[in-house]
């Protein structure tokens, strides 16, 4: 049986003020929704099972380093981070150090937090120079270092304010976080697929 409704582009909704746009995330626990800064709710679907495997391994990785240090906190992609532009987003991964933390306040809910480190996971669904857009928006909004992961290419992308994008081949290796995150390499090895 066809879908019900079927897009070309996901649709998109504006015009929701921050509490409504919270309330509308508490109320639809079943949506990824995120707000762009120029207040456009973007609906994403939900997230191709390989490339949440690959969030929750990236996940792990980085809560075992901060688990060991407790210089920071963790969060996966269920986190609303409201940025200084005013978008709300749900970095796939992310690292926020004690200090914002401590000087976040709440909005509507979201954590008003830049996060110092991001990780989006490329999923069938994305278009790569969407999401590329996406990783420079966070380095606009105060992010210091930001990998998005093509899995299923095994092509990483760095990102470092002031810098051009690193792209690195090959999942045979580590990704410094260095100096953002004293000590800690993602691992991709564990992020390759079996074919």
């Amino acid at each position: 049986m066809p879908a019900a409704y079927q897009f070309e582009e996901l649709p998109v909704l504006h015009g929701l003020s921050e509490q409504e746009f919270f309330r509308l995330c508490q109320d639809n626990p079943q949506l990824r929704l995120e707000r762009a800064a120029n207040q456009d709710i973007i609906i994403m679907p939900p997230a191709h099972p390989d490339a949440s495997e690959s969030g929750t391994e990236i996940s792990g990785q980085l809560w075992q380093w901060n688990r060991e240090r407790r210089t920071g906190h963790t969060y996966e992609s269920s986190a609303g981070f409201r940025l200084p532009d005013g978008s709300v987003r749900a970095p796939d991964v992310a690292w926020l150090s004690n200090a914002r933390r401590r000087a976040a306040g709440q909005a509507a809910g979201f954590l008003t937090a830049c996060p110092e480190f991001v990780v989006e996971v490329l999923s069938p669904s994305d278009r790569l120079p969407a999401v590329q857009a996406k990783m420079e928006e966070y380095l606009a909004n105060g992010v210091q270092l930001g990998f998005l992961l093509d899995v299923a290419a095994e092509t990483a992308y760095v990102y470092r304010p002031s810098q051009a994008p690193e792209t690195v081949v090959g999942y045979d290796q580590t990704l410094s976080a260095e100096p953002v995150l004293p000590g800690f390499a993602l691992d991709l090895r564990p992020l390759r697929r079996a074919h």
